[in-house]
Order: C-alpha cells, then sequence, then structure tokens
C-alpha cells in the first residue's frame, strides 16, 4: 500500500494547538486535504461521509477515547483496512498492547517531531519511503 497525498486525512485531537501543529506537519509532508475533529464520536460522523486514507487520533479525549475510537473503525467494515496511526503522551506499554490488539496501525508518543511522523507514517506505508 502506498500514500496517496491527495486523500484526505482525518486528525483527531481535542487540542486546537495540536491540530494546528499536525495540520503543519502534514502539510510539509505534502498531504492537501486535512480534515480534524475534537473528539472520537465527531470522528465517526466524519469517516461515514467522506474516505480518508489515513486516520491520525489522539488517545486521550472525551467522551468517546481515540481507543474507543480505533475499535469502531476496525470493527465496522467499511474502515476496517484505513490505516490508523494513535498519538499520546501516555507511553505506558499496556497502552501500546492494548492499541496494537485493537488494530492501531502505528503509535506515537508526544513529543514528536516531522521525522518522526513521517518515519511513522513511512512504517504505515513501506513503498512510501524513498
Amino acid at each position: 500500500m502506498s500514500v496517496d497525498l491527495t486523500k484526505p486525512v482525518l486528525v483527531v485531537d481535542d487540542y486546537n494547538t495540536m491540530i494546528r501543529i499536525m495540520h503543519n506537519l502534514l502539510k510539509q509532508l505534502g498531504f492537501e486535504q486535512i480534515d480534524d475533529a475534537s473528539d472520537g464520536s465527531t470522528a465517526l460522523a466524519k469517516l461515514r461521509k467522506r474516505d480518508y486514507g489515513l486516520v491520525i487520533s489522539d488517545w486521550n479525549m472525551e467522551p468517546m477515547t481515540g481507543y474507543d475510537l480505533l475499535k469502531e473503525v476496525r470493527a465496522s467494515p467499511e474502515f476496517s483496512n484505513t490505516p490508523f496511526i494513535m498519538i499520546t503522551a501516555e507511553s505506558k506499554t499496556e497502552n501500546v498492547i492494548a492499541a496494537k490488539k485493537a488494530g492501531v496501525s502505528n503509535y506515537i508518543v508526544k513529543p514528536f517531531n516531522a521525522a518522526t511522523l513521517k518515519t511513522k507514517m513511512e512504517a504505515v506505508f513501506p513503498s512510501a519511503a524513498e
């Protein structure tokens, strides 16, 4: 699977500053269409309306967490194959294991930079590596 820079990316985070940072990083990496949602339930509604090439979600949000969103996405036949990267400030081993079991494509611990994001995305889209 290769990354399609023209396909929209959905960034899910309840912190506006983080959404702005992700927009900037994704634009630097060449993505053209970036949508955002402030929690998992808003993200699910957007996923039902548009075909996203990638979901990047924070773990800690209310009322629906990124982990709950991940489980919903993987349980849904229409988005079960959508690449999903989880971002969190917590590096607890049990969280990483839980996310992997739930089907996360990759996992990023905050803080991170554009190079880290690019590396994690290349692991999700192996043919995107240069």
